[in-house]
């Protein structure tokens, strides 16, 4: 037994290590280019770049409607998202969450009352595999993509464009949302 646990110890070590290291690999989920549904929900944060990556797959057909979740930068979103084009009819505004939990809790009734079964989720690469994953714990019958923006994915622009300490964040954060509210990052 104590062999065993060993094992499974040093395995985790290595995967901590691996993970710290290549963070992108671990943190970042894409469901990929086919990935099309009824809405795009738009998560608040990042540095602007999360509206225009939304924009772009509005444009692209990936889903006929957002749904901007996320209080404080809502308005600045929408603007953003108007500035690009999307029509102000195909956009909704969740503004009342402050987290990622929040963020899929407030939007759940929205996306039942509209009866969506499917979602394309917009976030940071770096916030993604949380985002998806506490969307799916919370609308477990629904099915989530995640189309995430590839702002700053270059590993010589962390630093320089300050997403570093919020990407080493996530690593706090994931665990965290699984032993709190039982999202599991896996």
């Amino acid at each position: 037994m104590a062999k065993v646990l060993l094992v499974l110890a040093g395995l985790l070590a290595l995967v901590a290590v691996l993970a710290w290291f290549y963070p992108e690999k671990f943190l970042c989920v894409d469901s990929g280019p086919a990935a099309s549904a009824e809405v795009i929900v738009l998560l608040g944060g990042g540095s602007h770049e999360r509206p225009v990556r939304a924009a772009e797959l509005f444009h692209r057909h990936v889903a006929p409607r957002i749904l901007i979740t996320g209080e404080g930068d809502d308005a600045i979103n929408r603007q953003l998202l108007l500035q690009a084009g999307v029509p102000a009819s195909a956009i909704e505004v969740e503004n009342k969450s402050r987290t990622t939990l929040e963020n899929a809790e407030f939007s759940l009734p929205r996306l039942r009352a509209k009866k969506v079964r499917s979602a394309v989720l917009v976030t940071s690469w770096y916030h993604a595999r949380r985002v998806q994953k506490t969307f799916e714990h919370v609308a477990p019958g629904m099915k989530f993509y995640s189309r995430p923006s590839y702002f700053a994915f270059a590993r010589a622009d962390w630093t320089r464009l300050g997403i570093e300490k919020r990407m080493r964040l996530e690593f706090l954060k994931l665990p965290g949302y699984w032993l709190r509210y039982g999202v599991n990052p896996f």
